[in-house]
């Protein structure tokens, strides 16, 4: 996929306005699946969005990332709090937030005590913490990945 013609391409048919700066791949993105950089223009797209959710859902990010674009050059709140945002976005049916990736693992933990469980993206040290509702040791159970 071209990634500047494919954005232009967005931009013409969702905003009607067309787009003029620059666009590259970011594997480095890990939790958003794009950037918009006000001082330059140019915009970053994370490949594993198009990669693990297809060009459905990309386009949405693409279409989130050009609302900052064409507000920003509109002179309009662009930031995600801005109004101006939140309706522009949600009229061109663009994503709020960029999906989780699919391969994260969680680590699961129980109480010895009274059983409880919870996930965690991260480890956490068993001897430094507790249960949170009866204080009792915890546990490690096996890794699972989700998705």
């Amino acid at each position: 996929m071209d990634l500047t013609n494919y954005v232009q391409k967005v931009s013409l048919e969702d905003f009607g306005k067309p787009f003029r700066h620059r666009v590259v791949w970011n594997r480095r993105l890990r939790t958003s699946g794009g950037r918009f950089f006000p001082h330059d223009g140019h915009l970053d797209f994370s490949p594993r969005i198009l990669e693990e959710y297809g060009e459905a859902i990309f386009r949405q990010v693409v279409r989130h990332e050009l609302t900052h674009y064409h507000l920003y050059f509109e002179n309009k709140g662009y930031k995600h709090g801005d109004a101006d945002f939140k309706r522009l976005l949600k009229e061109v049916d663009g994503l709020q937030y960029a999906p989780p990736p699919k391969n994260r693992r969680l680590h699961i933990y129980s109480c010895r005590s009274c059983g409880l469980s919870f996930q965690r993206q991260r480890r956490i040290h068993l001897d430094r913490y507790r249960c949170g509702s009866c204080g009792g040791r915890l546990q490690d159970q096996a890794n699972q990945p989700q998705g």
